[in-house]
């Protein structure tokens, strides 16, 4: 059994890059990009964790995830202890290892950082949980139910089931509460599912983490609009249901406004990442959702962050001749994570940075045939904290496209305020909440993700979903 060595030798371990597939062979495929550690790799690194007596890489994680000792458990080489570690505080830790930012929170944290590289926190979460669906040896319904209570006799609805909502449910089953999912697609998941491409996310590793969670006892309920074919009244007062939490994302597109944005061969980032995600638009005719041939295409993504990233790696590997990202401020300002961008870089994406669209051109047939943009510069900071980008005059310039995706941002689906208008919202459509509890202001309803924050990270929607689960428990014992 492995243990770990002197402080000194620790700190002259170096950390160990993560085996990736080819940049020219994976640009044409949409297998996992990363392939992960082996199980040396994982020892090693782990060893390089200096086990601080106030572990600070915890405070950098919204679910605060005892990462010393899970690391302390690799190097024991006891991984399904390290597995049921992880899942004291995420049940989601083989897509959660693969798509938080990690650099941004438990890893800047790392002392480690101060003078060189953190420990691969997120990685070795990764290989933990990789292991353990291989193996069957630690499964997610394994730790939920082991934990779980007598019923509670009580009735949970949550609508939605991406990561705030599954994670509610989660520790709704286990503290002994019957628990619905209600999710509008025909795929569980929500932005697991329809928004993070395959190479970043297998949807295999989703479906076993939902499997788990359905073998604990969570009800999944698809093609479920709640507020149009059910209404939360009707939860309520007809379904029987105690709670609710609503976990619905924020999935509306924003566009820029401008010019052209009815022509063919414009879309959302949302739609062209749906289709080619969940409706498997990359294997048409096949799967009947097509969308414009990329084949030979020049493809220009508006936008900067890891959906702009995501949107124009899978246009390259769709076929495009082309595929840029055009963003009007400088790459230092890029909210995408790093990770993502050099990926894209290396497969071949072109960066033109501050440049802004105008409008989109098109023919007779009202479909694009290019754009208009204009060179930015950066002056003071805004309100984001990011220097603000300022028009250049006299710099516009057009440029020939087939297809452009916007990927700006996303607000809120207005479908429940609108039905609900007891719920409070803010100016962006965002459901108000009480921060310490998740709670709306209807009573008995709770709210927590991108519905309520705007688009963030799967595991702040995760944080969210299990403060809100925690509420509610208090709530249904109280009420």
């Amino acid at each position: 059994m492995a243990e770990f060595p002197s402080k000194k030798e620790r700190m002259q371990i170096k950390r160990h890059p993560m085996p990736e597939q080819d940049p020219q062979a994976r640009n044409k495929n949409f297998e996992e990009v990363t392939c992960g550690y082996t199980a040396e790799m994982a020892l090693e690194e782990a060893k390089r964790c200096l086990q601080c007596k106030i572990p600070t890489c915890i405070d950098g994680c919204p679910v605060s995830i005892k990462i010393d000792q899970f690391l302390e458990l690799i190097v024991a080489e006891d991984l399904p202890g390290a597995m049921n570690k992880i899942k004291e505080d995420n049940f989601l830790p083989a897509i959660c290892g693969r798509v938080c930012p990690q650099e941004k929170q438990c890893e800047q944290q790392c002392v480690l950082s101060k003078k060189g590289d953190s420990v691969a926190i997120g990685r070795l979460e990764r290989f933990v949980a990789d292991v353990s669906l291989e193996q069957a040896a630690s499964t997610p319904s394994s730790t939920t139910s082991s934990t779980a209570k007598k019923s509670s006799g009580k009735r949970v609805a949550v609508v939605g089931s991406g990561p705030a909502g599954l994670a509610c449910a989660a520790d709704l089953i286990g503290a002994g509460h019957h628990v619905t999912v209600f999710e509008a697609l025909h795929e569980l998941g929500g932005v697991l599912v329809y928004g993070i491409p395959e190479f970043r996310l297998p949807k295999a590793i989703v479906k076993k983490e939902i499997n788990g969670l359905a073998e604990a006892g969570v009800q999944f309920i698809t093609n479920s609009v709640i507020g149009r074919t059910i209404g939360l009244d009707e939860l309520f007062e007809e379904k029987g249901f105690n709670a609710a939490f609503l976990g619905t994302g924020a999935g509306l597109p924003n566009f820029m406004r401008i010019p052209g944005e009815e022509f063919g061969g414009v879309y959302s980032a949302n739609e062209f990442l749906t289709r080619v995600n969940l409706m498997k638009s990359y294997q048409f005719p096949t799967y009947d959702s097509p969308i414009m041939d990329c084949k030979g295409a020049t493809v220009a993504v508006i936008g900067g962050g890891n959906t702009a990233m995501d949107a124009v790696r899978v246009s390259k590997r769709m076929g495009a001749k082309r595929s840029m990202i055009v963003y009007r401020r400088s790459e230092a300002e890029m909210p995408a994570r790093l990770e993502e961008i050099q990926h894209a870089k290396e497969e071949g994406v072109e960066f033109h940075n501050l440049t802004n669209p105008l409008c989109y051109l098109g023919d007779d047939k009202q479909q694009l045939t290019g754009m208009e943009c204009i060179k930015m510069e950066l002056g003071p900071p805004d309100d984001s904290g990011r220097r603000r980008p300022i028009p250049i005059e006299g710099s516009e310039f057009t440029t020939e496209l087939d297809i452009v995706i916007v990927a700006i941002g996303n607000g809120s689906n207005p479908l429940l305020s609108q039905t609900n208008p007891e719920i409070e919202t803010n100016k962006w459509g965002n459901i108000v909440v009480n921060p310490k509890t998740m709670a709306t202001s209807r009573e008995g309803v709770f709210a927590g993700g991108d519905i309520v924050t705007g688009g963030a990270t799967v595991i702040l929607a995760m944080g969210a979903g299990r403060t809100a689960a925690a509420a509610i428990n208090d709530y249904l014992e109280t009420k």
